[in-house]
């Protein structure tokens, strides 16, 4: 009689998930103090900016000689029954998407040049980036409004003296030229941080992972589309959801580069727009609405990005 062989059962173990419950609990615990800060921090300007929306609140009631009316959504309404919120609504989403996009291919664009050059170029490159990430946003929109100029301008001279029609051409009259010249300049003070954040993962792929590469024939085009964009994915999920954030609520270089918003208002974000509505227009609570309904688009893109890349199965 021949004994029949079993194979062992082998159960699974169980201490992964354990693991992962303790060090969720870890993770929570390091990220409660800086948790409560923001939570001091934005909770009360939030909620009474909230609070505000609600009301008739214009300078009467902010001076005290006027009672408060409350409105409930009655200024939710009006605004979302102006064509020109929407149209203002449409220039922010294209204006902020442009700038994130070319802040994101400027930024890694350099990131992997600084990868592949020698110390000298890298530490210029960085000097450079630095020194456009430092100027103050107000400074930077003059400098370029003067190399800009329609009359004195270097640009207009460089390309009229190359034979080109830009003789006392206007760039901030048009609202297309206009939005590209805010573009270019929020593009230029803000790819540094992309340039970093980027340039500090592609040096973190393991030299081994590139040789590996290299040695199987792969170019350098390849090596980075294929091997170092993929491992440097999260890192550059952040730099996107920050550029986001930034570009969508730019204020400082619109209103001074198109004066207040352009000819007739043709070039508002909604930034400006709120601004105009709260102060120049005194009412507070339309203003107020404005940024509510900014704050929830915000938070709306950045949840449906996040949440989009952590399906992904290159998520690290």
């Amino acid at each position: 009689m021949v004994a029949q062989q079993t194979r062992p059962v082998v159960a699974a173990p169980a201490k992964a998930p354990r693991r992962r419950r303790r060090d969720g609990r870890a993770a929570i615990l390091y990220l409660l103090p800086a948790g409560i800060l923001l939570a001091a921090l934005l909770a009360y300007p939030i909620y009474e900016l909230v609070l505000i929306s609600f009301y008739d609140y214009g300078q009467p009631q902010a001076a005290g000689n006027a009672p408060l009316v409350f409105l409930g959504f009655a200024s939710y309404a009006d605004l979302l029954s102006q064509v020109q919120f929407w149209t203002v609504l449409g220039n922010t989403v294209g204006f902020a998407a442009a700038c994130v996009l070319g802040s994101l291919l400027v930024g890694t664009g350099l990131a992997v040049l600084a990868s592949r050059v020698r110390a000298l170029p890298r530490m210029l490159l960085f000097l450079a980036a630095l020194g456009a990430w430092s100027t103050p946003a107000m400074a930077g929109s003059y400098v370029w409004l003067f190399l800009f100029d329609t009359d004195f301008g270097l640009v207009n001279e460089v390309l009229s003296g190359i034979g080109l029609p830009f003789e006392h051409h206007s760039w901030t009259f048009g609202t297309i030229g206009a939005f590209g010249l805010v573009a270019a300049e929020v593009v230029w003070c803000s790819f540094p941080f992309v340039m970093v954040t980027m340039y500090a993962g592609i040096k973190g792929i393991p030299d081994e992972v590139l040789e590996a590469a290299s040695l199987d024939g792969a170019s350098a085009w390849r090596s980075t589309w294929a091997i170092v964009l993929p491992m440097v994915r999260p890192l550059l999920v952040i730099a996107t959801v920050q550029s986001i954030i930034w570009d969508f609520k730019v204020f400082t270089q619109i209103y001074v580069m198109t004066n207040g918003g352009g000819v007739a208002g043709r070039n508002l974000v909604l930034n400006v727009y709120a601004y105009q509505q709260a102060f120049a227009g005194q009412e507070y609570g339309l203003g107020s609405a404005i940024g509510v309904v900014m704050t929830l688009l915000l938070l709306s893109v950045t949840g449906l990005y996040v949440r989009s890349q952590r399906r992904s199965a290159a998520w690290l």
